[in-house]
């Protein structure tokens, strides 16, 4: 149906800040909190559930013209404005208009509702895209005795040869997203981790950092092997264009870990002899960064003892032109011999979700401590550009990226202590503690004393390609 009401009731452009975060088809009902059948006003961009569920979309119309209803006749530009009229499915994004009481097929003469349609499409494939990846695939199908052709669901009992790795990741992934228990154990993952990851058996204290990387290794070389033996189906649509990408491949063909969290350094090495430089690219799934000497001392944000230590001062640190010491001289190939030489890291490819990792444990030969320094880390709006190779090839807000998750160690030593972590869902923090999720505030995130942050990529752009 042609809708004559889209010029009144359609006036949100695609801006991930006015969205709530996660994927649109999960999205919350801003009243009731279902997220089943999430729609959003193409008015004001707020969420709420069909009429199928509890009709508060239909509300949130009716609302709007009791509220519209009440204004003087004099002032009818000002009621035109309040039309909240059309709304968008989030999960099939087709759009209704409550005025005609049905779907609407054409747009504003800006194409703003197509361009919402994109951004929610973008929002949907993108930020979720790590984790709807593997919930979405096949149960590995492992034929050994018995089991022949049936899909099996791991149990002590097995074989390391029915282990799978990408299977017990993806049915952990499909129960925490089903929400219909208040926690969940992931027995079997544990129990495929043991097999698999030796440094990981036993009741022993393990690094966070340590083993998400392992985790993370593993699903890739996994999903490689999927690749080169029988099926396509866990390999990264990306993969097949061999071109700059290729290069922040691990091991080999790009898969959805390196298309998610692969970026690329390139690191140049100069012979303070010869002059002689040395340029290659390697891929990063993480980046670990030193805490700069001199903060090292300053434990809480409010500590008067000089300067607070900020997610900037790290990644400067970081990147950084620096002298390598006489434990590491530089083989120069003109000179023949190593030499005193200097070192820089460049980014050439940021990552879809930027891992940093806060290098909080110090060793040396007769001593290993915690740095217990806090460092300022922003909640939104992190850039990237400065810390790139090439920043002039990049748009004003192509490299702005917004935490999704942090994870605190709690206690002193190395060998001892606690990992909680805080993550957001649909614009909301909460702070996960063992079985224990509780609602915190934004006050409380950014006075953690963060050990490994999470970003997310911003989406900037519309899929016509039109800057916002």
């Amino acid at each position: 149906m042609e809708c004559p009401h889209l010029a009144s009731s359609v006036c949100i452009v695609p801006d991930s800040t006015r969205f709530p975060n996660g994927s649109p088809s999960s999205w919350c009902c801003a009243v009731c909190r279902s997220n089943k059948s999430p729609w959003v006003c193409l008015m004001c961009s707020s969420v709420h559930c069909g009429r199928y569920v509890n009709g508060h979309a239909k509300k949130h119309y009716e609302d709007a013209q009791i509220n519209s209803n009440n204004i003087k006749k004099s002032e009818k530009h000002e009621k035109e404005k309040l039309q909240h009229a059309v709304c968008m499915d989030c999960s099939s994004y087709s759009t209704y208009c409550y005025r005609c009481d049905d779907f609407v097929v054409n747009d504003t003469k800006m194409g703003l509702v197509q361009r919402v349609r994109e951004h929610l499409q973008n929002l949907e494939n993108n930020i979720q895209q790590f984790c709807c990846y593997f919930k979405e695939l096949p149960a590995v199908e492992l034929r050994s005795g018995k089991t022949a052709g049936r899909r099996t669901y791991h149990t002590r009992s097995q074989g390391d040869n029915s282990v799978s790795l990408v299977e017990e990741f993806r049915k952990t992934l499909c129960a925490l997203w089903q929400g219909s228990q208040t926690a969940f154990c992931p027995e079997s993952l544990f129990y495929v981790i043991w097999k698999i990851m030796p440094n990981f058996r036993g009741y022993q204290q393990q690094d966070a950092h340590e083993f998400m990387r392992y985790l993370l290794d593993h699903l890739h070389l996994e999903l490689q092997r999927s690749y080169n033996g029988m099926t396509t189906s866990f390999i990264s649509p990306d993969s097949s264009s061999i071109s700059s990408s290729s290069k922040c491949c691990i091991n080999g063909v790009s898969t959805v870990v390196t298309n998610i969290f692969g970026g690329i350094l390139q690191n140049e090495v100069n012979c303070l002899i010869c002059g002689t430089e040395s340029r290659k690219f390697d891929p990063f799934l993480d980046l670990s960064l030193d805490i700069p000497s001199q903060f090292r001392n300053k434990r809480s944000k409010n500590q008067d003892n000089g300067p607070v230590c900020t997610l900037r001062d790290c990644l400067r640190s970081f990147t950084d032109l620096e002298e390598l010491d006489e434990t590491e001289l530089y083989m120069c190939h003109k000179c023949k011999k190593r030499q005193k030489s200097t070192k820089k890291f460049w980014i050439q490819k940021l990552p879809k979700v930027l891992c940093l990792h806060l290098k909080r444990f110090h060793w040396t030969a007769y001593l290993r401590n915690k740095i217990d320094t806090y460092v300022e880390f922003p909640l939104r709006g992190l850039d990237m550009k400065c810390f790139l190779l090439e920043p002039e090839n990049s748009g004003p807000e192509s490299c702005l990226y917004d935490l999704a998750a942090v994870v605190v160690h709690h206690g002193s030593g190395v060998g001892s202590g606690h990992y909680t972590a805080y993550a957001t869902h649909e614009g909301r923090w909460f702070h996960f503690n063992d079985s224990t999720v509780t609602l915190t505030e934004e006050e409380t995130v950014v006075k953690a004393k963060a050990y490994i942050l999470f970003y997310v990529e911003r989406q900037t752009k519309s899929g016509s390609g039109t800057k916002l």
